[in-house]
């Protein structure tokens, strides 16, 4: 036998396995409608590139990893991943208390809407309005129904920022601050779902705005131990930081201290992340109007769907 004759043992080890690759794919592919699957600790950094790539879009996601990892009963929910025939992510869902999800194909979105259906339980579906749509296409028979429905803007501030009187009293809360903290933000829940959390989940409630305090989350200025301004980082990543709760006293309204105080904490969080986010109703025209005057941008149009529980 000749030498070009002879095949060595890795590259047989190698045809080998790519004809088996190839018999699986094809098998994948008549398998029928795939699943989504569970995530784990492992999957992190997989999971953190694929929600890079639309980092405005996806904080909320990115920084519950980044807090919590991917598995952990703070994020309130499972994380799952929806991927294709050749095990790339197609998807990444958080199931729980929020339906979450980020998907490059209708094929995943469809997926999660189904595990989101047996799932149950949940309280809202938040997202960019045509992915939501299509999401509850699949979703709605025989799933939970709609109790609620909110149009809201994603609003988002860049460099450079307008530069406004500092204001030094603003600074991160802390423990003596936790009551008022809870009282406000519970209000503001409150508004928006039409569930009062103090009523629904006192104890849970109150431990995760604490969570926030402790990690320096939550920014206030205080006046005779009431709350004159309020904010929370919600979720925070390099490229994006995610606000919510904003508060200003009903007292302090339409003098330009609340936009001070916003202003500041959005340069303060603009040192470390690329941009600074947040979500307003679009029925809120007093809000729509001092978001623009504290130089944030409409840059999608987002839906939440709270659910019957």
């Amino acid at each position: 036998m000749s030498p070009s004759a002879l095949t060595h043992p890795d590259e047989t080890r190698a045809a080998h396995a790519a004809v088996l690759r190839a018999a699986m794919l094809k098998a994948a592919a008549h398998a029928g409608p795939r699943t989504a699957g569970p995530l784990s600790a492992c999957d992190a950094q997989e999971v953190l590139a694929f929600l890079a790539a639309r980092p405005l879009h996806t904080v909320n996601m990115a920084g519950l990893i980044r807090d919590n990892g991917v598995v952990s009963p703070l994020n309130r929910g499972a994380f799952h991943a929806y991927r294709d025939e050749a095990e790339r992510l197609e998807g990444v869902a958080l199931v729980g208390h929020a339906i979450l999800f980020e998907s490059r194909t209708a094929r995943a979105t469809a997926a999660f809407a189904r595990l989101a259906q047996r799932h149950g339980g949940g309280h809202l579906i938040l997202g960019e309005e045509e992915p939501v749509e299509l999401f509850w296409s699949h979703y709605a028979e025989g799933g939970q129904g709609p109790r609620r429905l909110c149009r809201e803007l994603l609003l988002e501030q860049r460099w450079p920022i307008e530069a406004r009187e500092s204001v030094p009293e603003l600074r991160p809360a802390e423990h003596e601050d936790l009551e008022e903290v809870v009282r406000v933000q519970a209000g503001l829940v409150s508004d928006e779902s039409g569930v009062d959390p103090l009523s629904s989940d006192r104890e849970g409630f109150r431990a995760r705005c604490l969570m926030r305090v402790r990690r320096g989350r939550t920014w206030v200025v205080t006046q005779g131990g009431r709350l004159i301004f309020k904010a929370e980082v919600y979720a925070e990543t390099p490229q994006v930081a995610y606000l919510e709760g904003v508060y200003v006293a009903p007292e302090w309204r339409g003098g330009g201290y609340g936009l001070r105080c916003l202003s500041q904490l959005t340069r303060n969080l603009l040192r470390r992340s690329d941009s600074v986010c947040l979500l307003v109703n679009e029925s809120n025209a007093a809000a729509r109007a001092f978001y623009r005057k504290a130089g944030y941008r409409q840059r999608a149009v987002y839906d939440t769907i709270f659910l019957n529980r």
